[in-house]
């Protein structure tokens, strides 16, 4: 048996151990201390963002922006129908409302024409648009990012699966009012667990600080006169996001070979399409993602897995899944397409081109004739 190629495997710089010696020598394990000063400072450095906030989850940061932004009960807030939920839960957790909108062909990611479509016919305005860059490739952001302030909808950017992907040299995560990152350990890095809240407006980071740490008044003994949560990054984990930082543009190159290997092997193949890449962006081609237009791509997740090769459907959308069934959503059929179609392949940044040749090779003798 093959050795198992994993989705996104973790991969360690080298130097996270001597950094999280550092911390164990300076006793100062949580919640704060001198590393997640630098985590913030590294990510500050290299999206060219403002301020930055290292958190316990890209959930948590996304939570954090909603709250600091005054949304709530009777908010509605628009979000991609073709995600993972982390987003969309963090809405729920303020008592406001999702609408779901679906995406374009062009990117997999919402549809701006869509957009505008909703934001001149709807009654009540939303609130704000959370918006996914779907497997590490930039959504068309820049004219999101216009047509929000156009309808003064605050832009929440979900870079989660995008840190290092841009549009014109800039950074997914900084064009919106708030950007959220993710190292989660399947991430282009991580942290084992961790997010990190941006925005160029200080006050709202400084607000998203105070909540973040139990809302706790400055005093010293423990006063409130709001309710927080306990969603500050240890300094532990921020060491370890420090030496992975330091390999961000080596990992955004692998993963961007990866899928080159993948284009090689299968280009030629009529009924396979690879997620599009928009003209001026760079993807971090997280996960290489790809579609089947005859074959079941079920067929060839089981194919895979015989050769211990994981593999994952596209997101099933949003609008189709049970919890949000009566939900609000403005559709064009794309998402649903992708999922019945879409295939998520092996893409570990530690992946040989011989084993993705493997892969490849097995995806060929399975493919309906």
């Amino acid at each position: 048996m093959n050795k198992r190629l994993f989705l996104s495997a973790p991969h360690m710089s080298g130097n996270e151990l001597k950094y999280i010696e550092k911390v164990f020598e300076s006793n100062y394990i949580a919640p704060l201390g001198e590393y997640v000063n630098k985590f913030e400072e590294s990510i500050i450095n290299y999206t060219g963002t403002k301020n930055a906030l290292a958190v316990t989850s890209g959930t948590a940061a996304i939570h954090l922006a909603l709250r600091v932004l005054g949304i709530g009960k009777g908010d509605e807030v628009l979000a991609s129908t073709f995600t993972f939920i982390g987003s969309i839960n963090a809405i729920i957790y303020q008592n406001a409302t999702p609408v779901f909108l679906d995406s374009d062909k062009k990117t997999w990611n919402i549809c701006p024409k869509l957009l505008e479509e909703y934001l001149k016919s709807c009654g009540k305005k939303p609130k704000a648009l959370i918006i996914t860059h779907l497997y590490g490739m930039s959504s068309d952001i820049q004219k999101i990012s216009d047509i929000c302030k156009e309808y003064g909808v605050y832009l929440i950017e979900d870079a989660a699966e995008s840190l290092g992907a841009t549009q014109n040299g800039k950074h997914t995560g900084t064009f919106g009012d708030f950007g959220v990152y993710s190292f989660n350990g399947n991430k282009i890095l991580t942290t084992s667990g961790g997010g990190m809240l941006v925005s160029d407006n200080k006050e709202w980071i400084e607000k998203a600080k105070f909540y973040s740490t139990q809302a706790k008044e400055p005093f010293i003994h423990y006063e409130h006169e709001e309710y927080g949560y306990n969603y500050r990054m240890s300094n532990v984990l921020a060491a370890i996001g420090v030496a992975q930082m330091e390999v961000i543009e080596d990992r955004v190159s692998k993963k961007r070979e990866i899928f080159s290997w993948y284009k090689e092997f299968l280009d030629d193949i009529e009924e396979i399409e690879f997620m599009p890449e928009l003209e001026n962006t760079r993807g971090n081609r997280w996960l290489t993602a790809l579609t089947f237009d005859k074959t079941s791509h079920e067929k060839i997740m089981q194919a895979l897995e015989k050769v211990n090769v994981e593999s994952r459907p596209l997101w099933k959308p949003m609008h189709q899944q049970p919890l949000f069934n009566s939900s609000k959503s403005f559709l064009n059929g794309t998402s649903e397409e992708l999922f019945k179609k879409g295939l998520c392949l092996a893409s570990s940044t530690i992946m040989t081109k011989d084993d993705v040749k493997m892969i490849c090779d097995t995806i060929k003798e399975n493919l309906d004739k």
